[in-house]
């Protein structure tokens, strides 16, 4: 029992002992005003030095002068360097150092300090980042034990539940804001490929990026990442990732996978509509609609098809196609998933092995040189775990550029990163090898044909 200022979590305890009949976890609203009375103070203590500030500092060249002043004088200067910081938080899951925050805190950066609540210092290396998810696992470059958070469930997580937002925001200082959850499984929030986020009105600003959502159990069940903001400041529209994500993501860094890796299904989704509810006889448009399979992938061995909509997962509600790779990701590689899907109006249940995207086609990556549109770009045979991480379609295949080289000739035609070469002078371009020797025999005219974004473009050049 906590004596002086009273703890926020004693309300359930005392409500649960003078109520027998209400279950130990029932969630109540303050009765009187004595309970009005109660603090997060205790919680703060408990949880403050396991959120930190994290300092990232990247190198960056400037031009020295105007490029028409140095045309003019005939004389290049010397570029100059300088620093960028950039300021965010983090929070401690291991006792040993180990330290979760946002990727887009630490991108790019050479130098890296973590500053602890008890003004501590402490350089820091990346273990595992993934911009994708928008996470980073760094490492305290100094010997424990830590003061650390424990990553709690999110999947127990309800809308309404109090939560504490602990971070720094614009370089003021640890600050400790409170709210509810507001919202749950949100997508279409970040530009990555994660759609799936928990919603609080805890004010969460500039800097708290990477900071901790605290749950009343001093638990962190999220990492604050993004607001809806017109003006950079809070508006009560923030968004975390589930602590389930990062429990797993913490868990690759870990077992010292240089990257982190999610299921392959084999298969792609699209939101239910309610008009495609209503063709599929559905009750209400939710579910992610099963709109192609590829052969011999998992989705095909389970028995998944065309038309199907998944509903759940291992019996938790799927919402849309986001959640679904939520759900699947958060099940992780090497497990087995229970997938709830519907079809002509009955519901049962298939069995999904989750796997790593399997590189059917050895990448065989080649650096294009010589008198030609393609010199200076880097070209790949496409596989579906090359594809993942190049985020296209893991059903396309070809060759495709994975790399164009400043100021090189296929530069200098507009070829980008993801480009699908189809042919080259009439002649189907199945793989790297084949490309190298069409371009190899010098033409002096050139007929390329290039998939981008599902469109075909036809381009000539002499």
């Amino acid at each position: 029992m906590i004596f002086g200022r009273r703890a926020l979590p004693a309300l359930v305890l005392a409500i649960a002992m003078s109520a027998p009949a209400v279950a130990q976890d029932a969630r109540t609203v303050p009765q009187s005003h004595t309970e009005m009375q109660l603090s997060f103070a205790p919680l703060v203590k408990q949880t403050a030095n396991a959120v930190v500030n994290v300092y990232a500092e990247r190198v960056v060249e400037r031009r020295s002068v105007d490029p028409f002043f140095e045309e003019f004088f005939g004389q290049r200067m010397p570029n100059r360097t300088e620093k960028q910081s950039s300021l965010g938080s983090g929070v401690i899951v291991r006792r040993d150092g180990i330290v979760v925050t946002n990727n887009h805190v630490i991108e790019g950066a050479d130098d890296i300090k973590v500053a602890l609540a008890d003004g501590r210092e402490y350089p820091c290396k990346i273990v595992l980042k993934d911009d994708r998810l928008d996470l980073a696992v760094l490492k305290i470059e100094a010997d424990g034990p830590f003061d650390i958070i424990p990553i709690g469930d999110s999947d127990a997580v309800e809308v309404g539940d109090l939560v504490l937002a602990m971070g720094n925001p614009f370089g003021v200082g640890q600050t400790v804001t409170s709210g509810i959850v507001s919202a749950l499984a949100r997508n279409q929030i970040s530009n990555g490929d994660f759609g799936f986020f928990i919603q609080t009105d805890a004010a969460i600003n500039p800097g708290n990026s990477g900071g901790g959502l605290i749950n009343m159990k001093g638990e962190l069940i999220g990492i604050n990442t993004a607001i809806f903001s017109r003006g950079g400041g809070s508006n009560g529209v923030g968004f975390a990732i589930p602590a389930n994500l990062v429990k797993v993501f913490v868990a690759s860094a870990e077992g010292g996978g240089g990257s982190f890796v999610r299921p392959f299904v084999g298969a792609t989704f699209e939101p239910v509509t309610s008009d495609v509810a209503e063709a599929l006889g559905l009750d209400r448009a939710r579910g992610a609609l099963v709109t192609a399979v590829q052969s011999d992938g998992p989705a095909a061995n389970a028995g998944m098809k065309p038309g199907q909509v998944v509903t759940a997962v291992n019996g938790i509600s799927v919402e849309h196609p986001d959640a679904l790779g939520y759900r699947l990701t958060t099940v992780g590689i090497g497990h087995e998933a229970r997938v709830t899907v519907t079809e002509h109006g009955e519901t049962h249940d298939i069995t999904l092995k989750l796997e790593q995207a399997p590189e059917t086609a050895p990448r065989d990556e080649r650096l294009i040189e010589g008198r030609n549109p393609f010199a200076g770009a880097v070209v790949a045979n496409l596989s579906p775990r090359l594809a993942d991480e190049l985020r296209i379609p893991t059903s396309l295949k070809g060759v495709v550029v994975t790399e164009v080289n400043r100021g090189s000739p296929a530069a200098r035609i507009g070829l980008e990163p993801k480009d699908i070469v189809r042919s080259v002078n009439g002649t189907p371009i199945d793989n790297s090898k084949t490309l190298q020797g069409v371009v190899a025999e010098d033409a002096s005219f050139w007929r390329v044909e290039i998939e981008r974004d599902g469109q075909l473009i036809r381009q000539f050049f002499r």
